[in-house]
């Protein structure tokens, strides 16, 4: 039985690695391609390893075929980004949006031109209209809550516009995509101390590195509210979404709700030191209460996730103790 093929954008990434691993261990033929080594380990989760600019036309265009043939699938998970320090502070606004689009135009373009059979488009929660996301207590965001668009970033927005990219190819040029809205994915070998890590890694560094008795920063007041879903998870809703006839954007994220400090209080809580919050005023803490409404994943997908954050947490909290630990040897 002839093997299914897939190219991963981004896979050396977070979720992409991830995710070309779960495609590798199901039987898939894999490449990935991007524009960054990979830096956490061995590389077993592919079959083709591409370093690459995808703001390149060629190098694009090159990585959708595998001996002449279109993949079968195509995941595009590039993107310029970071965490906070990156995406609010408005610093890199151009980089983000040039990036990130034109990656997306072409992959989009050259997909729907060679007759790509899948394409997926990882978007975000960031696309959501910041109005709806000014109280901490949050019951969650809806599928149709992206318009009137007001995100609260330059990423939410190139999000947003790469959805309608992707949309309007599937529109007109007949391309089978999928898209979904991740909800703050964490989990281990991903960034964790370069400034482009996520809450969940930061903090988790910080209780890591504090000396017993210590104290860790928090920005902002620490009422702010998220939900995270491990990428274990997240990768298994994608699959889930690839098999399905479900085009349109769909929430990939937890429900279970935490605001900020009681986060950190966790992480304390697992690392068993005794450690303080001291909140600091920043200009990158984003939007108040951000939650996933999973109504819409259950009703397409029959499923939904379901692995309690601490869970998560405490195997985050192992793997980045051990980089702690090896940086200091």
């Amino acid at each position: 039985m002839k093997k299914k093929t897939a190219t991963v954008f981004g896979g050396n990434g977070f979720i992409g690695h991830h995710l070309a691993r779960r495609l590798k261990q199901v039987g898939y033929w894999v490449r990935t391609v991007d524009i960054n080594e990979y830096t956490f380990g061995d590389i077993d989760y592919t079959d083709d390893y591409v370093i690459g600019d995808l703001r390149d036309k060629n190098v694009v265009k090159e990585n959708l075929l595998k001996d002449g043939k279109p993949v079968d699938e195509l995941y595009v998970l590039s993107s310029w980004m970071g965490g906070a320090g990156v995406i609010f502070t408005g610093e890199f606004d151009d980089e983000i949006m040039y990036n990130s689009l034109t990656i997306d135009l072409n992959s989009a373009k050259y997909s729907s031109e060679l007759g790509v059979g899948k394409v997926f488009f990882s978007s975000s929660a960031c696309c959501y209209n910041a109005d709806l996301q000014q109280d901490p207590d949050n019951v969650g965001l809806k599928e149709t809550d992206d318009y009137p668009a007001n995100p609260d970033s330059d990423y939410g927005f190139a999000k947003l516009t790469s959805e309608r990219v992707y949309q309007a190819f599937h529109r007109n040029k007949g391309l089978n995509i999928r898209i979904c809205r991740f909800h703050n994915v964490y989990g281990t070998e991903g960034s964790w101390n370069n400034n482009k890590e996520k809450f969940p890694a930061a903090i988790t560094r910080k209780v890591c590195e504090a000396v017993d008795g210590g104290e860790v920063e928090i920005w902002g007041t620490g009422n702010q509210t998220r939900s995270f879903i491990y990428v274990d998870e997240a990768v298994d809703g994608v699959l889930r979404l690839m098999e399905s006839g479900h085009k349109t954007p769909i929430n990939i994220g937890s429900s279970e709700m935490i605001s900020v400090n009681d986060l950190a209080k966790m992480v304390i809580d697992i690392s068993g030191k005794k450690l303080t919050i001291k909140n600091v005023s920043s200009n990158a803490i984003g939007v108040q209460g951000r939650n996933s409404d999973n109504t819409l994943i259950k009703e397409v997908l029959g499923w939904s996730p379901s692995q309690p954050l601490r869970t998560g947490m405490e195997k985050l909290y192992s793997w980045i103790n051990k980089q702690v630990i090896n940086g200091r040897s």
